[in-house]
């Protein structure tokens, strides 16, 4: 006879998985309330830390406007005083370097503390920088004011020795002057001889002889008494110097140049009216000598003294 199989008794292990169920349970709650907790916690949290972000990149902005004026200030110091800020370049490259600095804590860290500490640091070296620029500015104007009224002193002092210098010279031009032979009372003539060998006066280029040139040393307390040389330069109607022969014989200087004389004569002159004539006689009394206009000048110490003139016909 056959035997039916037992069937599996379903109810077995029910309390255990009620059990488990309940455990579950209990720890879904618990998660539940420990992600209520911890939302919670976090959302204020949160909130919170986003507040603390915006406070430090308010804070970061102001540190960085307040490092970009400051390094705008020190430029245009800088370009303000030109190149007297050469003169302080080892705090300029300071100022520079703890700029870089600041800027690289305000890039990549956020210790704002430190921050504030180096730019504080760094406004008393800018100030330092300006107060040193005024003094150097406020220096280099009072050297300019003062070369400016040396160079004013100087310009009159020249001024004034050039004028004195002037004044100088026209003195002793003056004094020069003043020593200086006169000539007066010039007369030229022509002459003639008679048979028995006396002078008479002629006007007549064919019977001319000699010319006779007289006149007096006017009175000179000034001049230096002594012997005097005296030149007579006669000029033909063309302008010709008639003189003996040509040659440094009869040459004499007149201011810086050589030139012809006709005739000289050495005079003792005491500082008194002297009168002295000079004579030239023709080298060949058979030639006529020329029609027209002769020109005499009288010449001492350099000096034309004197002048005169007479016509042949």
């Amino acid at each position: 006879m056959t035997q039916t199989p037992a069937k599996p008794n379903v109810t077995q292990g029910t309390p255990e998985k009620k059990q488990n169920s309940k455990a579950w349970i209990i720890i879904a709650v618990l998660l539940l309330i420990i992600i209520i907790a911890m939302l919670v916690w976090f959302l204020p949290q949160k909130s919170e830390f986003a507040s603390l972000l915006n406070e430090k990149e308010t804070q970061r902005v102001e540190l960085q406007m307040e490092l970009d004026e400051l390094v705008a200030q020190h430029e245009e110091i800088k370009l303000k005083y030109g190149e007297l800020t050469d003169s302080l370049s080892v705090k300029d490259s300071i100022i520079v370097a703890n700029a870089k600095e600041i800027q690289q804590l305000l890039n990549y860290k956020w210790e704002y503390r430190k921050v504030n500490h180096k730019l504080e640091l760094l406004r008393k070296i800018a100030q330092g920088y300006v107060h040193q620029m005024d003094s150097l500015y406020t220096v280099n104007r009072e050297l300019k004011e003062e070369n400016e009224m040396i160079r004013e002193q100087y310009a009159k002092e020249q001024n004034k020795s050039r004028n004195l210098t002037k004044d100088k010279e026209e003195l002793i031009e003056k004094v020069t002057q003043a020593t200086v032979l006169k000539a007066y009372n010039v007369t030229a003539k022509g002459i003639r001889f008679t048979g028995s060998g006396r002078e008479r006066e002629t006007d007549k280029a064919k019977k001319i002889e000699r010319v006779k040139v007289c006149f007096t040393l006017g009175e000179n307390i000034l001049a230096e008494p002594g012997i005097k040389t005296i030149y007579i330069r006669i000029l033909r109607p063309d302008n010709v110097v008639v003189s003996q022969k040509l040659g440094g014989d009869y040459t004499f200087e007149f201011q810086g140049q050589q030139m012809e004389y006709t005739v000289k004569k050495e005079v003792d002159y005491q500082n008194k009216d002297t009168y002295t004539c000079l004579y030239w006689t023709k080298k060949s009394k058979g030639d006529a000598a020329m029609v027209g206009t002769y020109n005499i000048s009288v010449y001492s110490g350099g000096y034309e003294i004197g002048s005169t003139s007479f016509e042949l016909k």
